[in-house]
């Protein structure tokens, strides 16, 4: 139960961003986002705030924002069909019922002539069969009415497609950089509360039990010599140590000011073909807040270089469905990860977050790279990829991902319950 909670908390975290980043840029770019979704399928929670729906929905997969003009309007009022009209204190119209007119006796009803919802923002129609034609203005942020439920309307100006290049690449690509940043921030109070890894000569925490302590060595100890050879790094350290299984060695260090020499003798565990040498002492710590900022930003550069050779291996190297974790595989490593503590699931997530920032920033159909890849042809093109053709492909691409999730899973049913 307690893996359940910590999955469901840092998938929730990690989706929420990343969908955050998109609407906020959205939002600042003028584009009507019409709702905020966590996970996919019926509805659990909903909540509107202003122009915006908030939902929880039922499958954990993923999340959305649906903003206007990224696909078709949600309803079309033709020519020959009855609305029912409600207006402003303007005198402008700020809603509209377009079916189920029997539940709107108040209205004003019209037989739409034409109504542009879009450019000019009017209707015009009658509103007796042999009456004179009439026109109505409409308000920026009225609503139409279908089954029941209202939607804004979306003005040219308020649609993704009709922002400038830029604007629209900048809000596709504010979801996986969010992520980046999380996983920055992340490391960052990791590495407030454990420390930066230095390697200055020093020696970090004892563990229990292990010759280091049981010599007399002590945490912060400055390493000067082993065996009279000089020790000038944390790595010469270890790498000396760990060539010596099983022997005794002498540690010259500096505590508070003085000198000390301790024999130390050496314990072994297996490595690859072989033994190696350890004492039971961690490397040595920075603690200031420059130190954390420094190694959240490196820790996070590291693994998005880690994973994008993780992926050219994957291309290179021959495609292995053991090679990908899906939602089972992270599940039961986070289970792992939960059983080791705090620290290790602040390091867990924010590696997730790096992965995936990563994963979605690749030019795949369906993905936040994919749509950025479609932007750039764009750029080169001069003008824009059809819609249809757009939506198509990444149609594709999503049936392409669902197939390789489900695969996945059932691999990692198989490794996990099945062998």
């Amino acid at each position: 139960m307690e893996t359940l909670i910590v999955v469901v908390i840092i998938f929730g975290l990690l989706v929420s961003i990343h969908e955050f980043g998109h609407l906020l840029i959205a939002k600042r770019s003028g584009i009507l986002c019409r709702e905020f979704a966590i996970g996919f399928g019926p509805k659990i929670f909903a909540v509107k705030k202003r122009e915006t729906v908030y939902t929880l929905r039922l499958l954990p997969i993923g999340g959305y924002v649906r903003m206007a003009g990224e696909d078709p309007e949600i309803v079309e009022i033709k020519s020959g069909q009855s609305v029912g009209l409600y207006f402003g204190k303007s005198g402008q119209v700020r809603r509209i019922a377009t079916n189920h007119l029997e539940n709107y006796p108040d209205a004003r009803f019209l037989t739409v002539e034409h109504c542009d919802l879009e450019k000019d923002l009017f209707i015009t129609g009658y509103e007796e069969e042999d009456g004179p034609l009439v026109r109505y203005d409409i308000e920026r942020e009225a609503s139409y009415v279908v089954d029941n439920q209202d939607y804004q309307i979306a003005p040219l100006d308020r649609q993704f497609s009709s922002k400038p290049l830029l604007a629209r690449f900048l809000t596709i690509f504010a979801g996986p950089f969010m992520n980046l940043l999380l996983a920055v921030v992340i490391f960052i109070i990791y590495f407030s509360i454990q420390g930066v890894p230095s390697d200055a000569p020093r020696l970090g925490k004892m563990i229990d039990g292990y010759p280091a302590q049981e010599a007399g060595l002590h945490e912060n100890d400055k390493v000067l010599q082993i065996d009279n050879q000089k020790m000038n790094s944390w790595n010469d350290i270890m790498h000396y140590i760990s060539e010596r299984p099983k022997e005794q060695m002498t540690f010259t260090i500096e505590r508070d000011g003085k000198l000390h020499h301790i024999d130390v003798v050496s314990s072994q565990r297996k490595a690859g073909n072989g033994m190696q040498g350890v004492i039971g002492v961690y490397g040595p710590t920075r603690h200031s807040v420059l130190a954390s900022v420094e190694g959240g930003v490196t820790q996070t550069y590291y693994w998005i270089k880690m994973e994008l050779y993780g992926l050219k291996m994957l291309a290179t190297g021959g495609f292995n469905l053991d090679q990908l974790a899906g939602p089972v595989g992270i599940y039961h490593a986070t289970g792992q990860v939960v059983s080791q503590g705090l620290l290790l699931v602040l390091n867990w997530t924010a590696f997730l977050s790096v992965n995936l920032a990563v994963i979605n920033l690749l030019p795949l159909p369906a993905l936040d790279g994919g749509r950025l890849m479609f932007l750039l042809i764009e750029l080169l093109r001069g003008k824009p990829v059809e819609p249809q053709k757009e939506a198509f492909v990444h149609f594709i691409g999503f049936a392409f991902l669902m197939l390789l999730m489900i695969l996945v899973t059932w691999n990692d049913i198989q490794n996990l319950f099945l062998r």
